[in-house]
């Protein structure tokens, strides 16, 4: 199991520690972090298969690092937290840890889930890009094509153009947004807006009459998958849940024309 990499993010080093050598008589190879701040360098350094996450850290909120885990190499993740309400375990597992468990807990059973998040990623490869017709997203190296040139992006556009072609179609909010592109940065949910501004400015024909970022109306945005898709003859098969979102999205954003 050498090259299944754990992360392990805890604020108690005692635990931590503990984690660790468990983790790595186990046959894991693991490295650590402290705070938030570290994780993320740690992470990025390291790039590993799963995470170990404490909810409460210092230097930050555990769902929020989450969050940003989700917007990288969506790595597996194991939340520990010591909240045990059945609301605290939503939040965790919304905020998308793939397992929640509470303090304080056996060591057996930290393993065996580790072991069965280990099983799960080795049969279900994490993606590496977004691809809807004219416009590619590599998440490895954090690059956007678009009809066959490299779109010079900042990292907040990055992050936004991801979040929106990782919704399908479905519009997003503002605050959702906000909330999933940059978890770290608390701001106006109306900085958004000029972000799509200057994304716009180098993914659109006519950043004025915007055909791919859509506002919706009383919403916020959506990214119009359809106008990519059909150019190359290609047809979206939306989940059903997803559909009847997408259809009244597509109604609100072309009655907004002319109110951008």
């Amino acid at each position: 199991m050498g090259s299944f990499c754990i992360q392990i993010v805890e604020g108690n080093p005692h635990l931590r520690s503990l984690l660790g050598w468990h983790l790595q008589q186990s046959g894991y190879t693991v490295c650590q972090a402290a705070d938030i701040h570290q994780a993320r360098d740690v992470f990025q350094q390291r790039q590993p298969s799963l995470v170990i996450l404490d909810s409460e850290l210092p230097g930050g909120n555990g769902i929020e690092f989450c969050h940003w885990l989700h917007q990288q190499q969506q790595p597996l993740v194991l939340m520990l937290s010591a909240r045990t309400t059945e609301a605290d375990i939503v939040e965790g597992l919304r905020a998308g840890a793939d397992d929640y468990l509470t303090k304080p807990f056996g060591m057996q059973e930290f393993l065996a889930r580790v072991e069965a998040l280990a099983r799960r990623r080795q049969t279900v490869a994490p993606p590496v890009s977004l691809e809807y017709g004219d416009l590619k997203i590599d998440l490895v190296h954090r690059r956007v094509r678009f009809k066959g040139d490299l779109i010079d992006l900042t990292p907040q556009e990055f992050s936004l153009l991801y979040v929106l072609a990782q919704a399908g179609g479905a519009p997003l909010s503002r605050l959702e947004l906000l909330r999933r592109a940059w978890p770290d940065e608390i701001d106006n949910p109306r900085t958004v807006d000029t972000h799509v501004l200057s994304l716009r400015k180098k993914v659109e024909t006519d950043p004025r009459q915007p055909n791919l970022i859509q506002t919706v109306r009383n919403v916020g945005y959506r990214l119009n998958l359809e106008i990519l898709t059909m150019a190359q003859g290609q047809t979206l098969d939306y989940p059903d849940h997803q559909k009847a979102m997408v259809r009244s999205a597509q109604r609100l954003a072309i009655g907004e024309r002319g109110h951008r």
